[in-house]
């Protein structure tokens, strides 16, 4: 039995966050894995000229069974990623906000900048890496999932937009089985309660429905001291078939606050080239968050300088409202026409603490209180200031260190996503000449980047469960120079340098056309892409200045230097780009059960938000190099099947150009990477035993660096040159049991190639067991064996033999969830 794939395909697993998406029916799944273990016979159908199944396409592609997701216990959408070869997905910062890299391209500041995420073919967000804005927080995998596919590199180039590393997309159930699932989750050894559901079916014989989502509360893996994850979902749609083709209509409403977990508190031990990470006193990098039951709330300014409140507890705060159409009809013989289209409103907001400095209580009480006393960090007499505590059951009392000594500068990520909405529309014609085929499409998107930062500046005490804020004290007058732990609107720390308003569109109009022939056992096909982006906007900066904030008639320590947001002195951002984007390929088969493709591509991506401050001229303008980067990537691969063994494997080579910006660290980049390296994916299926596994080797360097040419030569920052995960399982009908392991070897905290994150391995364990029809019991534990890893740091390098306190993202510790689901 063939199964079609809706777009750039990995049929990815059973989505569990702890479990989600459906599986197909019993009897075809086990069919289907007997026969055919990856799934080489599956028909492709997106980021490919023509429908071919994976034997005769010379993409690299990937199918995984919907039970694989469950098997993997997620906990969040990013952690799905995981399971996909070539993928390296930093899934540290919660339920979204990750750092997603594809086959050696570089994660330079953060997000997915050449990978694009989408739902039902259309792009979650046009650029993968808007600052604060990455395309996985606007996205939750449930029970409507039908499946998750991906393609990396390849035609990927040419079939979308800003996308040369590849395409990750979620397919919907749209009602074509009769039936539903309803399921419940709870955290067994953590609190969370999680309800999906979903119910379609056919209203008539030619039109289908259907509905779902979820909703969800509970604190997350990590113990905010509140309730951090809350939220729903609500998708559905509904197609009417006709002789001739198909009409579809959908819509989603999304309403998630999600907790963001920015780097913490860490201890680091030994040397850069073996150092030994651990926790600190009182904080546990496995378990905890510097979030606080006692910092749930900021007073402030807002992008328009008017008096506000801040909700921590919102988090990443999602709110979509998404309708779409989506039609198909052959209209002549050999003549199919093809339009999607999906219009979008993305509001919400961003706010998480951030670590800015970590360092002796008495050393950030020293210079904190000679700036709200001078204006200055440094000077000052040593022991001149103390801290007390400012929230909490100490509120009033003098902090002496706590249990580890230590004080943490935090600064407040408050960012107000104010519009992040537009729509996406592509239309295209494809006619079919027997073994031929042309296609012409017509691609038009909208992506709208309207969004305030407004920072502050707090202390805060190094504790793992509830930490409270701090307040600065001049010992010789006890004056209390902060207010309610807060010594700064704005980020003096860091000069100040991010209250940040800006409103820009970014129109894409993208004409392509794609060949492809079948001549006797080989493949042909090859396609042309033309982007042009128009972009017409604003943006301001911050001016200090003596204000009132809480109007109490008295300007306190912490109002003599406020950033008050410049928007009468806004600049423009006035250009536009063109760029080609081109990729041809060959595939051979050899026989029914092997097959060798070949391929080259060059792909463009538009920069977009990160261009601001610092590359878009006075006059608005950009220059070309800042604006476009390209990707070029060759492939080889080959595709092999034997019994109940199969084997995808991949060989590649990309050279990248990079322009980019990193809010954290406050630099830009400009460089030249090069990534060589080999893709596998096999499975294995035998009686009751079942085996999927794939690793990714890269050797990536910066080959070129204009801006730190130290750099060059040097691996790029996080970049394992080996990542890997393999899934046995035991099938006994009744009961599947098995493990999963995702696992990677050594990278470098930094691109000076310092520091280095040692080798981990993570294992995750599920049991389902169905004891009686229709009902599965299910037990999953994410990091079983509670092992230690590291995603992220901010420091590239410690001082050897001696204790260092570096900001560093850790995997989440052991947790384990259980599961009921109903199936009607």
């Amino acid at each position: 039995m063939k199964r079609v794939l809706l777009t750039a395909s990995v049929a990815l697993c059973a989505l569990a966050a702890p479990a989600f998406a459906q599986s197909a029916p019993a009897d075809e799944t086990a069919a289907d894995a007997k026969a055919d273990p990856l799934g080489l016979d599956e028909i492709v159908v997106t980021a490919q000229p023509r429908a071919v199944n994976k034997l005769d396409s010379s993409v690299s592609v990937s199918s995984l069974g919907a039970d694989a997701i469950a098997q993997a216990a997620p906990r969040t959408t990013a952690e799905i990623f995981r399971s996909i070869p070539g993928i390296r997905s930093e899934s540290t910062g919660g339920d979204g906000n990750a750092n997603i890299a594809v086959r050696g391209l570089p994660v330079a500041s953060g997000g997915a900048k050449f990978l694009q995420l989408q739902e039902d073919g259309m792009p979650v967000m046009q650029f993968g890496d808007i600052a604060f804005g990455n395309a996985d927080i606007f996205l939750r995998a449930d029970q409507t999932i039908a499946s998750i596919q991906a393609v990396r590199g390849g035609s990927a180039s040419t079939l979308a937009s800003n996308a040369p590393g590849g395409v990750i997309n979620f397919i919907s159930n749209t009602g074509e089985k009769d039936g539903g699932v309803v399921m419940a989750t709870a955290g067994v050894d953590y609190r969370d309660y999680r309800l999906d559901f979903d119910y379609g079916g056919h209203i008539d014989d030619k039109t289908t429905f259907n509905v779902g989502g979820f909703w969800r509360s509970g604190n997350g893996p990590r113990d905010a001291g509140y309730t951090a994850n809350q939220g729903y979902q609500i998708k559905a749609n509904l197609t009417r078939k006709f002789d001739a083709g198909y009409v579809r209509l959908y819509f989603k409403h999304l309403d998630d606050r999600a907790i963001s977990y920015l780097p913490m508190p860490t201890l680091v031990t030994g040397t850069n080239s073996d150092p030994k990470f651990g926790s600190i006193d009182g904080f546990d990098i496995k378990s905890d968050t510097i979030q606080s039951a006692y910092f749930t709330s900021a007073f402030g300014l807002d992008g328009q300088n008017n008096r506000r409140t801040t909700d921590l507890k919102d988090g990443m705060h999602p709110l979509v409202n998404a309708v779409g159409l989506e039609a198909v009809f052959d209209v002549a013989d050999g003549l199919k026409l093809e339009e999607r289209f999906r219009y979008q409103s993305v509001k919400g907001n961003f706010v998480s603490p951030f670590p800015a400095e970590i360092g002796s209580a008495q050393g950030i009480a020293d210079s904190t209180g000679n700036y709200l006393a001078n204006g200055s960090f440094s000077g000052g007499a040593t022991g001149a200031y103390s801290l007390k505590y400012a929230t909490g059951p100490n509120a009033g009392s003098a902090f002496t260190g706590g249990a580890n000594g230590l004080a943490m500068r935090v600064h407040l990520f408050n960012v107000d996503i104010n519009d992040f909405g537009g729509f996406t529309n592509d239309l295209k014609l494809t006619k079919t000449f027997g073994d031929y085929s042309l296609t012409a499409g017509l691609y038009n998107a909208r992506q709208s980047i309207d969004m305030d930062w407004v920072w502050d500046s707090f202390l805060m005490e190094v504790k793992g469960h509830n930490a409270a804020l701090l307040d600065v004290v001049d010992n010789a007058t006890g004056q209390v120079l902060s207010s309610k732990g807060l010594y700064a609107y704005g980020v003096p720390f860091w000069g100040n340098c991010c209250t940040r308003s800006y409103n820009v569109d970014y129109d894409i109009i993208a004409p392509y056309a794609a060949f492809s022939a079948q001549v006797g056992p080989v493949n042909l096909d090859a396609s042309i892409r033309y982007d042009s982006v128009k972009a017409r906007g604003d943006y301001a900066g911050a001016v200090q200045s003596v204000l009132d904030v809480n109007q109490n008639g008295v300007i306190d320590p912490v109002e003599k230097s406020v950033s008050v947001m410049n928007n009468g002195a806004a600049s423009p951002v006035n250009y536009d780009v063109h760029y080609t984007s081109w990729s041809i390929g060959a595939n051979y088969r050899v026989s029914n059960d092997l097959a060798v493709f070949a391929r080259a591509s060059r792909g463009g991506r538009a920069n977009a938000d990160r261009l601001l401050f610092g590359l878009v001229q006075p006059d608005g303008s950009v220059r070309r190099q800042d604006a476009i980067n390209f990707v070029n990537q060759y492939e080889l691969g080959v595709k092999l099947r034997s019994g109940p063994f199969a084997l995808f494997v991949t060989g590649f080579h990309a050279k990248t150009q990079e322009q980019n910006y990193e809010a954290t660290s406050q630099r830009f980049f400009s460089r030249v990477y090069k990534a060589t390296g080999v893709e596998l994916e096999g499975a294995y299926r035998q009686g009751v035993f079942d085996l999927r596994a794939s690793a990714t080797w890269t050797d990536a360097k910066i080959s070129k660096d204009a801006i730190s040419p130290a750099n060059e030569g040097n691996r790029p920052r996080r970049q394992a040159n080996l990542i890997y995960q393999f899934t046995p399982a035991l099938d006994f009908d009744v009961a599947r049991v098995g493990f999963n392991v995702i696992g990677t070897t050594k990278a470098y905290a930094q691109d000076n190639n310092d520091l280095v994150f040692p080798a981990y391995a993570q294992v995750n364990a599920f049991v389902n067991v169905r004891p009686v029809e229709n009902v599965e019991v299910s037990l999953n534990a994410n990091n079983l064996f509670n092992a230690t890893g590291f995603t992220e740091a901010e420091e590239g390098s410690i001082t050897n033999n001696a204790t260092n306190y570096v900001r560093a993202r850790a995997i989440n510790g052991r947790t384990i969830s259980a599961s009921v689901k109903y199936t009607f």
